[in-house]
């Protein structure tokens, strides 16, 4: 039997305990996870792909199925290149299900071996994203709830903020 190969396709702008939550997921259901981070000229990160690809490189060394790698162009694509059967995607509100559902029907019609798994985040990650981190961190809030301290350091140097004491 082939190995069962899953892409999970973001920004990851930065890393998010969502992330983390659906990456520790999904690499229990398959037998390779590939977190491919999205090149995408039209979208100016905050972190650039090699800082992204770093720190989830960082936060996934525990998952010896688990690789993090980049990607430029459609993920159906890609998805084919790597001989993934399956493509997760996180489900956090209705809004996202709309979005979702639309681009499932596109990657299938563009690729007709892939099928997309949508998991619902733990409930404390429910309504978490990356830019709302980037917002918090912008204001000078907490973000021990929300990102490893490897993350929000970066974050913070980035930004040119200094820690939240409660955050220790």
């Amino acid at each position: 039997m082939a190995d069962r190969i899953a892409v999970y396709p973001g920004s990851f702008d930065p890393p998010t305990f969502g992330h983390i939550d659906l990456i520790q997921r999904a690499a229990k259901m398959f037998d390779t996870l590939i977190v491919a981070v999205a090149r995408n000229s039209e979208k100016a990160g905050l972190f650039t792909v090699e800082e992204r690809i770093e720190m989830l490189t960082d936060i996934v060394k525990k998952y010896s199925n688990v690789e993090v790698t980049s990607f430029r162009g459609l993920t159906a694509e890609f998805a084919r290149q790597r001989n993934a059967i399956a493509l997760v995607r996180g489900l956090r509100v209705v809004s996202d299900f709309e979005y979702e559902i639309t681009m499932a029907i596109a990657n299938q019609k563009l690729n007709p071996t892939i099928d997309t798994v949508c998991l619902m985040p733990s409930e404390s990650y429910l309504l978490l994203s990356s830019r709302i981190v980037r917002e918090i961190a912008l204001f000078g809030g907490s973000l021990k709830d929300f990102v490893p301290k490897d993350v929000e350091e970066r974050l913070l140097k980035k930004l040119k903020r200094k820690p939240d004491p409660s955050s220790s």
